[in-house]
């Protein structure tokens, strides 16, 4: 409780010397607005906040596919996008307040436990979530869910897949397919450095995202069922000493440049073709098309290793939840269009065909729809959907805490750069610290 209330008095604080300052404030203009469905007679208003400009493209084709299926109840929803700070900031104090929050409103994972706090100030979506939930990957809900109750309507799985560079993978004389195990990966990545002029990976000192997904893999994560830290579990303390063997021992990888994969850094190293392969969720695509074009018909995609055969290949990384607000003045019409947007078949395909994403709903994934051509099957190949096919029982979640956003921070500042870049830690010793520094932030 201690804890609730610092974070509210912090924003109510950074809230008031912003709307002195005249600067971005919780009343201060969105970087984009605009009104979807305005055209449409005796249409309801919705308002809607995202931090993501991208998701705007979705909803300007869910909304007319919605008015015109349902010509008696037309909506017209103002959607605003800002920064991704100001808006969880601005929509945790509406609600805190009372007033102000939008009908609709996109809340990112790692920000949604702040929330879920106490009374969640969101509409349960149970009514629409539970006859479906035999058809989506029930982990992404679970990060958006709290005491039986489902808010957050998922917006992609957040599949961790291996990206591989097939050319450099040939060259190095490794078949792919061949690699089962993260002991499998090991042995092809010292060819790879033999034979090629590239390495294997590169590892993150400032993204915790490859740790995590595999810690997941061995059913670990930052913190138990029942929320309590194991940041400094046997597994994880295991997953940070291969990821440092990875650059000591064995050698086949770097240290990422710029720290961590979505530096521009990176994209332009692993563009030259001097990386081999990198794991990141299925949404990571988008980044290659973007950003690393000559890389195009030379990635595949394929299952991550396990770290024994038969052990899980994947987990669910990331995720954007979308929420029904307490304070809609339209509480049905609001959940009724959010479920059409985000939880039916056609929206799950259009989730991949708009946006590139892979769709959280699965019987949509051998979908003829779905299988249509587009810049990602140009890019990486047709058989996007066999790889999710094949690990989709075994895409794990990750437990999602309030002190979610603490230990990132941590891992992402100190710890993992401390093991691998200055090595001035060992891995248990890098991770024992951080179990203490977010225990004693804690109290």
């Amino acid at each position: 409780m201690k804890r609730s209330l610092s974070v509210f008095i912090g924003l109510l604080m950074c809230f008031l010397l912003a709307a002195c300052n005249g600067g971005d404030s919780a009343s201060g203009e969105a970087t984009e607005k605009e009104v979807i469905g305005g055209d449409v007679e005796n249409a309801t208003e919705l308002k809607y906040w995202t931090f993501v400009e991208l998701h705007m493209d979705f909803f300007k084709d869910a909304v007319p596919r919605w008015n015109e299926l349902h010509p008696d109840k037309p909506i017209k929803l103002v959607a605003e996008t800002f920064p991704y700070d100001q808006m969880h900031n601005n929509l945790l104090l509406a609600l805190q307040a009372g007033k102000g929050a939008p009908d609709i409103s996109d809340i990112e994972v790692g920000r949604f436990p702040n929330f879920l706090q106490g009374e969640p100030q969101l509409l349960p979506m149970n009514e629409y979530v539970e006859p479906e939930m035999d058809n989506f990957i029930q982990s992404r809900f679970d990060i958006y869910a709290k005491d039986g109750n489902y808010y957050g309507m998922p917006t992609h799985v957040g599949a961790t897949v291996m990206y591989y560079n097939k050319e450099i993978m040939d060259q190095a004389g490794v078949d792919i397919d061949s690699i089962k195990t993260w002991d499998d990966y090991v042995e092809a990545g010292k060819k790879v450095v033999e034979n090629t002029d590239a390495v294997m990976t590169t590892v993150h000192t400032g993204d915790a995202t490859t740790f995590q997904q595999m810690i997941s893999q061995q059913g670990s994560d930052l913190f138990d069922d029942e929320g309590n830290l194991t940041i400094d579990s046997p597994e994880n303390i295991k997953t940070l000493s291969l990821l440092n063997d990875m650059l000591t021992t064995h050698k086949i990888a770097e240290l990422t440049p710029g720290g961590e994969p979505h530096a521009e850094e990176f994209y332009a190293f692993m563009n030259e073709g001097k990386a081999a392969s990198i794991s990141m969720p299925m949404w990571y695509m988008g980044r290659f098309t973007d950003y690393m074009p000559d890389l195009k018909g030379k990635m595949v995609i394929r299952p991550m290793p396990a770290w024994e055969e038969g052990g899980d290949r994947s987990v669910g990384i990331g995720g954007t939840g979308t929420v029904v607000t307490n304070q809609t003045e339209h509480a049905e019409l609001a959940k009724e269009f959010l479920a059409f947007a985000k939880l039916s078949k056609e929206a799950n395909i259009k989730l991949w065909t708009v946006l590139g994403f892979d769709p959280p709903r699965w019987d949509v994934w051998e979908d003829p729809a779905v299988q249509e051509d587009n810049k990602f099957y140009q890019y990486f190949g047709t058989d996007i959907f066999d790889t999710l096919l094949e690990v989709k029982d075994e895409i794990s979640g990750i437990n999602v805490t309030e002190q979610y956003p603490d230990v990132l921070t941590e891992l992402n500042t100190n710890t993992l750069n401390n093991v691998l870049r200055q090595k001035s830690e060992s891995p248990e010793e890098a991770l024992k610290k951080a179990q203490e520094t977010v225990k004693a932030n804690m109290q």
